[in-house]
């Protein structure tokens, strides 16, 4: 077969043909009475072979030795192929992102389009304070796609910055929500913490039903964020969980400051008393649990706080009797 009716059967250019014949990747050895080169059967194999093989994204030169070498381990081959692919792609989908968040941005000229990419680029620096400015920068000039934003401040763990982002990501509004509440259900437990944190700080509806939610999450790291930002909103059923907090010792301190401003309303106060006097334990672990309940309660007013706080002025650890003894003169004072 000459090779022009080759290059017709087989999709392969005359040309490219005489290159793999240059290379010596096929070598027809057949002629024609002519003295025109005939490929024969092996030949147009070989040439079908040659382009599976490049399909896979083989060099020629790999081609080749695929072909000819004898010693040519094609599972070694096979798994460099899958590596530079999955390099590709990732590469591919890193441009695709960025770009979307590029257009998200709706730029209305170069200028804007070349200050989002540096925007974009300085949020994914090594530095913390190229960070934290483009944070910032962010609100003051073009902003930043909120997407990218959220991606951001899940990912931050220098508390600077992470401040920064969530401050960004705050003047979002609502936009934000669905990307963090994502967030929310990650297996990783630093972006759940990351997810609720940035909640917390996003008024509105929908950012408080959000919070609702993981006030019920088994994870303390989001129910703790999520009680104290929804106990300074008022929500009642934040105490419980800010109760657990101050017997758990995890931020006890925050807990029983947010305990004390909702039980600056009336028909809360004998509740939260009630229940932080039916959480004082017994045995020796208990004297620092009993401590950090007796100080929270010094806080509470009404007189069910009253009457527990008398009571642990005659408890055996010494620190509570004295803690107890000093709120209630404090009190007789007032």
């Amino acid at each position: 077969m000459l090779i022009g009716e080759v290059a017709r059967r087989s999709g392969v250019s005359a040309r490219m043909l005489r290159h793999y014949e240059s290379i010596g990747l096929v070598r027809p050895t057949e002629r024609t009475g002519s003295g025109y080169r005939e490929y024969s059967g092996e030949d147009i194999r070989r040439i079908f072979h040659i382009e599976s093989l490049r399909s896979l994204g083989l060099s020629l030169r790999e081609v080749a030795r695929a072909l000819d070498d004898p010693g040519f381990e094609a599972t070694v081959l096979v798994d460099d192929l899958i590596r530079t692919t999955q390099e590709r792609i990732a590469a591919e989908t890193e441009l695709l992102t960025r770009l979307r968040r590029i257009g998200a941005a709706e730029p209305t000229g170069w200028e804007e389009v070349l200050h989002t990419v540096a925007l974009l680029h300085a949020l994914g620096s090594e530095s913390p304070g190229r960070r934290q400015r483009a944070a910032l920068a962010s609100a003051d000039t073009t902003p930043l796609p909120v997407e990218a934003l959220v991606e951001a401040v899940l990912g931050e763990s220098d508390p600077n910055v992470a401040g920064a982002l969530r401050w960004a990501v705050a003047r979002s509004g609502d936009d934000a929500l669905e990307l963090l509440a994502r967030g929310l259900a990650s297996p990783v437990a630093e972006v759940r913490e990351r997810a609720v944190r940035t909640i917390a700080e996003i008024p509105g509806e929908g950012a408080t039903a959000l919070l609702r939610t993981a006030l019920r999450s088994p994870d303390g790291g989001v129910r703790g964020p999520a009680a104290l930002a929804l106990g300074a909103q008022g929500a009642a059923d934040a105490v419980p969980v800010l109760i657990d907090m101050i017997v758990e010792g995890t931020n006890d301190v925050e807990a029983a400051d947010t305990l004390s401003a909702l039980a600056s309303r009336p028909a809360l106060a004998d509740r939260i008393a009630g229940r932080l006097a039916a959480r004082l334990p017994h045995g020796p672990a208990a004297p620092p649990v009993r401590r950090r309940l007796t100080q929270a309660l010094a806080e509470i007013p009404g007189s069910t706080a009253t009457r527990a706080l008398t009571d642990l002025a005659r408890d055996e650890d010494r620190a509570v009797a004295l803690t107890a003894a000093y709120v209630l003169t404090l009190r007789d004072a007032r």
